[in-house]
């Protein structure tokens, strides 16, 4: 029991000299070189004046005057000159030798000091822990050696103009460098800075400069630190005043959400990759070479997408400029900051619009004059017969990949890995509103005979990753399934497509060949995205119809499909197919190889061996 007067304080033992002299050390050394170095030639000093004295008060100095038997004693302990044995008595000697020995020790570890502190300032330099003096240039927060999309296509998006993007993540700044000079090349006009730092930090950011950069790419590895490293953006934007850099990024899973008004207070785009790359594996599951069609379509190597002002096309009808406009093809409108793909052909062009274009280069764009044409399909659509998609594997994007299949997808056959009741419930929901049959096996995919009994009656064949492994692990398994259904195909001689998500693009490239399979990367996909969102903001509203659930998309049809037979200009082809509701972007031949935006006068063989590529509402 306490009493009235309360506890009793207990009384520290005193401290001895060597405690009290080792603790005061300790902070000394604490404050680091400089507090040292400082430490070092008050001791020096202190020692010179106490030989200096013995000297005096013992008349070892004969002759010599008091300060100039100090200037004696400092010079010895700085130079560690030991006199001669003419200099004076031997009490002198002793003790100017003991001030030379002590000069020895104390140079000594005054070069250690230095030596350490210039080692120390080339780590820090090596790091890149100066100010980013840029303005007006990309800024990247995260890396990851072996993703070098982003980077690619910014390279090519700068297109010989002068350009710079910043890469900051906490990896060492001369490993990024290296990984970065290895794997991507940069032309003269394109230079990219280095910066070792916390990304979730935003002191640690301010040194990218974020302030007078036109764009920040938040691009980690992981949700959790996606979310992390956008706050402290949003911070350092908040504190900043008056800036108006636009911030993209991706979140893979659906568990986080960015709140909209912080969204919008900030200007951050917040793309799903994952509910992206779902609808890209939907139908590049039934339209075999759509994946490298929307990889064509996504970078900057070729043609690529423009918002251009033609004042020359006011007062036309969108159809009317889909048969006149050469070098680029049509696409869409941009008006009162909205995007309009595919508009009617009865849309007309008013002053102010801009036009959303697919064009190698913006110089080679140009209105021909108008002419009178007959073109018309040639037959009736071939009809499209009932197929049966096999998918291997569980994720979380599976509803959203049931409800985007093709129409002709009656039935679906799931095995492999298996989700929860609640998993279920939403895969049938999902099954229903598309009108598919769901069936599910038990089948072990490891064993032959039972990859072989399931392939072999499916049209189609779909490997999904597994979201909730690691990366290369998760990859290595759909590697695997690939591999054994190409040796099933091969030995039976089957025409089943396989369709197949990887999380990695350097582990597509151990794997890819020139066969039927079609692959979805989601590391190359988006960063195709985010380059072309970087460099053009506007098509924000183009991307998120094309992979939405409702508006246009992208279709690759046979020239069957369409009614088209023969051989015609693209005028007339780009014609027929906006009767139809399509805008044509291309067409595909046999070989799979793509000729994107041709000339209108050029004649293409519409046979059974070619595709379109078009954008349309089915």
């Amino acid at each position: 029991m306490s009493s009235p007067e309360g506890p009793k304080k207990t009384k520290a033992p005193a401290a001895s000299w060597k405690e009290r002299f080792s603790y005061w050390f300790d902070n000394r050394i604490a404050r680091g070189s400089l507090g040292l170095i400082r430490f070092l030639i008050a001791v020096s000093i202190v020692l010179a004046v106490i030989i200096a004295g013995l000297i005096i008060l013992l008349g070892f100095n004969e002759d010599s005057e008091p300060l100039a038997v100090l200037w004696d004693s400092i010079a010895s302990l700085v130079n560690a000159w030991v006199p001669f044995s003419g200099d004076g008595g031997p009490g002198y000697i002793i003790l100017m030798a003991v001030s030379a020995i002590a000069g020895v020790l104390f140079t000594s570890v005054l070069i250690g000091i230095v030596t350490s502190s210039i080692e120390e300032k080339i780590i820090e330099l090596k790091r890149g822990n100066s100010q980013v003096l840029e303005s007006g240039h990309t800024v990247i927060l995260g890396f990851y050696p072996g993703e070098y999309t982003l980077l690619r296509q910014l390279v090519l998006a700068a297109a010989g103009k002068d350009a710079c993007v910043v890469v900051a993540d906490d990896m060492e700044r001369e490993e990024m460098e290296q990984n970065i000079a290895e794997n991507v090349e940069c032309p003269k006009n394109f230079r990219i800075v280095c910066r070792s730092a916390d990304i979730t930090d935003p002191a640690a950011l301010e040194r990218c400069a974020l302030s007078s950069c036109k764009t920040v790419i938040v691009h980690p590895t992981d949700d959790t630190r996606t979310i992390k490293t956008l706050l402290a953006v949003s911070a350092l934007k908040r504190g900043c005043g008056e800036t108006d850099f636009r911030i993209l990024s991706l979140l893979s899973g659906s568990e986080f959400v960015f709140p909209a008004s912080l969204a919008k207070q900030y200007r951050i785009t917040a793309l799903r990759e994952h509910d992206t790359l779902a609808k890209m594996i939907a139908h590049s599951c039934t339209q075999m070479g759509l994946s490298e069609t929307f990889r064509e379509l996504s970078n900057f190597d070729g043609s690529e997408w423009y918002t251009i002002s033609l004042p020359e096309a006011e007062g036309l009808p969108f159809g009317d400029l889909a048969v006149r406009l050469d070098g680029a093809v049509p696409v869409g409108l941009y008006a009162s900051g909205h995007m309009r793909l595919n508009p009617g052909a009865d849309t007309v062009i008013q002053a102010g619009d801009r036009l959303l274009v697919f064009a190698e280069d913006r110089s080679s764009i140009r209105l021909t004059d108008k002419r009178a044409d007959d073109a018309h399909s040639t037959g009736s659509a071939a009809a499209e017969t009932d197929t049966t998609a096999l998918v291997l594997g569980h994720n979380a994007s599976l509803p959203i990949i049931l409800r985007e299949l093709p129409e002709n997808v009656r039935r679906v056959l799931l095995a492999g890995k298996r989700g929860s009741e609640e998993d279920r419930a939403r895969l049938e929901e999902a099954a229903s509103r598309r009108g598919l049959t769901l069936e599910y096996s038990d089948a072990e995919l490891t064993e032959e005979g039972a990859l072989e009994e399931l392939a072999k009656d499916a049209e189609h064949v779909v490997i999904l990753n597994d979201h909730e492994k690691e990366e290369e692990e998760a990859d290595m398994e759909v590697i695997y399934l690939l591999l054994n259904l190409r040796d099933i195909r091969s030995r039976l001689g089957a025409r089943f497509n396989i369709t197949t998500e990887m999380r990695r693009e350097r582990n597509q490239d151990l794997v890819e060949d020139n066969d039927r399979t079609d692959f979805v990367v989601a590391s190359s996909m988006s960063s195709m995205i985010l380059a072309q969102l970087s460099e053009s903001p506007e098509l924000l509203d183009a991307f998120r119809e094309i992979l939405s659930n409702e508006g246009s998309e992208i279709y690759l049809k046979k020239a069957s499909q369409l009614g088209i037979r023969g051989r015609y200009p693209v005028r007339s082809l780009r014609k027929m197919a906006f009767m139809q509701g399509y805008v044509l972007l291309g067409w595909m031949d046999a070989e799979r190889q793509s000729f994107f935006n041709p000339p209108l006068d050029e004649e293409v063989e519409a046979d059974e061996g070619c595709t379109f590529i078009v954008l349309g509402e089915n």
